[in-house]
């Protein structure tokens, strides 16, 4: 005996896998995005400013407990500025970025070292200071 029923055709999509799929990513990208951000931890003071080009460039960077890093590597002051005086000739953009509980004389003294080491430009990153209207 042969059965011949008519199957009706089911003419919508099913989206329980996209939507499987995309809580997944979801959750993958919820996971990964606090882990992109690479660095040094450092409070950084608030200033209004606009944002500058990303380029290649130094970065020092003053932790709040005194730590010296240049571009990620911890240094000496002395070895900061030997360095520094190394490379002064291709008058490279320094930045420095300074926790703001770091003592004022002491950035102030690893300003004078970049200064006296050749560089000519110099400059301070800090976040941008957001105000409520």
């Amino acid at each position: 005996m042969k059965f011949n029923r008519e199957r009706d055709v089911l003419s919508e999509i099913n989206v329980t896998p996209f939507v499987d799929v995309m809580l997944v990513l979801l959750v993958i990208f919820m996971v990964t995005a606090p882990l992109l951000q690479q660095g040094i931890d450092v409070n950084l003071p608030k200033a209004k400013g606009k944002d500058l080009p990303p380029e290649e460039r130094i970065t020092l960077i003053i932790k709040r407990n005194g730590v010296i890093y240049m571009n990620d590597n911890p240094v000496t002051l002395p070895e900061m500025r030997r360095k520094l005086e190394s490379i002064s000739t291709l008058n490279p953009n320094v930045f420095l970025k300074a926790d703001k509980d770091v003592p004022y004389g002491f950035v102030v003294e690893v300003m004078s070292d970049v200064k006296e080491a050749g560089i000519e430009k110099l400059g301070m990153i800090t976040e941008p200071k957001i105000t409520l209207k």
